[in-house]
């Protein structure tokens, strides 16, 4: 689709009978002459996916109309594409959520994340991966799901599900709120280090869990109450993180309000909640966005595939990457 005629779609009196259609996305040009013809329109709450492609590497020179902005030598639009396909709901829920993202304070934007997280729970895209998704129960942990220590003035914190590559369950959630919240009303912890036992740092939410929730509404009033990211971009200068191995959903989504953030060069960083027919729920189109920007978010998001380290520091996703092994760090409990 060319500039024009992505005006004429976004200015159409009879746009809502182009999406009944089927109209999820488009592909526009988003070179330097493109991004001018654009730059005065706002696509505002239409629930679009609206893709630039051949732009400059130079984030600043994109147009605010692009949710996602790709480059000339990128290969991922068939597989972004794909995605929407498949999910056309989230997606286009996460396009609109992100336009107006850097408008909104961090709490409200955690509000406005967890509402519309919440629609997509009770939706027929995510009914449709719990109705496909081969889940069995998860046995309750035989250790405490995240481990505490302090030494002077340094709280070191460290995610302990191994055996399920850390990932976020309702146990670790609680836990990491309850140390966060400790090393918020005590003044006197000048550091906080943030790492995962095991083989991965953390891979997201737990599949055992998904769908466990009594109903959407109260799942919403836990995350509004019951919030690490909040407590972390609170905690954000006094916090370093160390990622390794599996960094998805919620791995870095609340590593990202940290204001240090390594990882080690085996890291694998994905946001892959819309394939689930959902959004990032644990903070991500909040911390990413503010991080990489919300093109880069949007198009992590709806990739879907994990990214390496490098690709993660050049997006400012990461603010180092270390040489050391990340299983040479001794676990602390």
């Amino acid at each position: 689709m060319s500039p024009r005629e992505l005006i004429e779609v976004l200015r159409s009196p009879y746009i809502d009978d182009l999406l009944a259609d089927g109209l999820h996305a488009v592909v526009v040009p988003a070179d330097e002459a493109a991004s001018r013809e654009v730059a005065d329109i706002e696509p505002g709450s239409v629930p679009l996916v609206i893709i630039g492609v051949d732009a400059t590497a130079d984030r600043r020179a994109w147009s605010p109309v692009f949710d996602v902005v790709l480059t000339d030598d990128d290969p991922s639009l068939g597989r972004i594409l794909a995605t929407i396909e498949a999910n056309p709901i989230a997606s286009t829920s996460l396009a609109v959520l992100l336009r107006g993202m850097t408008a909104l304070s961090v709490a409200h934007g955690l509000a406005t994340e967890s509402a519309v997280y919440s629609v997509l729970q009770g939706g027929s895209e995510f009914r449709a991966w719990q109705a496909r998704a081969v889940r069995k129960a998860v046995p309750p942990d035989t250790e405490p799901a995240v481990l505490a220590s302090r030494d002077g003035d340094m709280l070191t914190v460290v995610l302990n599900r191994p055996h399920r590559h850390n990932a976020f369950s309702r146990s670790m959630r609680d836990a990491l709120s309850e140390v966060l919240a400790l090393a918020t009303a005590d003044e006197s912890i000048a550091r906080i280090e943030i790492s995962g036992n095991g083989p991965s740092f953390c891979s997201g939410g737990d599949l055992g869990e998904f769908g466990s929730f009594i109903d959407p509404a109260s799942a919403h009033t836990t995350r509004l109450t019951r919030s690490p990211a909040r407590l972390l971009h609170g905690l954000r200068s006094r916090t370093r993180v160390h990622l390794h191995g599996a960094c998805m959903g919620a791995g870095i989504e609340l590593s990202a309000f940290a204001t240090h953030v390594r990882a080690h060069p085996d890291a694998q960083i994905a946001l892959p909640e819309v394939s689930l027919g959902l959004i990032p729920g644990a903070g991500g189109t909040v911390s990413v966005t503010r991080r990489a920007g919300r093109q880069r978010c949007a198009q992590l998001a709806l990739l879907g595939e994990p990214i390496t380290a490098s690709t993660a520091l050049a997006w400012g996703l990461i603010d180092a990457i270390d040489t050391e092994p990340a299983e040479d760090e001794p676990a602390t409990g």
